[in-house]
């Protein structure tokens, strides 16, 4: 999937991707689907002191799900693609992958603010809580971070040329809007900008 990933963005980059056999498109989509499916509603069990097994595996699924996602985006942001690839479905469940790994994954990583506090089983809210937060982020964790962000930017392109549903415009606004409203990433919020100011124009 990795590797499917990086390909996809070449052929993309290289304005080819109609040339492949539309049929075979499609049926590459609906499989790239399940895999964004079987990531979509993992929960990491985030405590980086314990590396078990069982950790390992859950972020190379979500990794995994992550090249997922960003394949078949590159397959419907390439110049000149059929209608019949702007799978509803899919586009669905690369929005719901992406946006419940930024609230329940990666924001609690990058912003103190957003995780929980295991003694009171609250949020923990006190601002003051962001300065003791370590800055050491895992690589796996900025992996994940560096692949959402591409896959928010690329979502603002899909919104340049395929009209969505009024439910799905607003699921991808709230997902633009929300990391303006987290700390440390500053990536994130550029490509979020993109998104809005996409948004803004339907």
């Amino acid at each position: 999937l990795s590797e499917l990933g990086s390909e996809s963005a070449k052929i993309k980059a290289m304005g080819i991707m109609d040339k492949l056999s539309t049929d075979k498109t499609v049926k590459v989509l609906n499989i790239l689907e399940k895999n964004i499916q079987d990531g979509s509603k993992l929960s990491t069990l985030l405590n980086h002191n314990n590396d078990t097994e069982d950790e390992e595996r859950l972020w190379r699924d979500l990794i995994m799900a992550a090249d997922a996602c960003l394949t078949a985006i590159n397959i419907m942001t390439s110049p000149n693609m059929p209608k019949a690839v702007y799978i509803e479905d899919v586009i669905e469940r690369v929005i719901q992958y992406t946006k419940f790994h930024l609230q329940n994954t990666l924001y609690p990583q990058y912003d103190p603010v957003y995780r929980v506090d295991p003694h009171g089983g609250g949020v923990l809210s006190s601002k003051a809580k962001r300065a003791k937060c370590s800055t050491h982020k895992q690589r796996v964790i900025v992996m994940l971070y560096n692949k959402v962000c591409d896959i928010v930017s690329s979502l603002s392109e899909l919104l340049e040329i395929q009209l969505l549903t009024d439910t799905t415009i607003l699921q991808v606004s709230s997902m633009g809007i929300t990391p303006f409203f987290v700390e440390n990433v500053s990536e994130l919020q550029l490509c979020a900008i993109k998104l809005v100011t996409a948004v803004s124009t339907f």
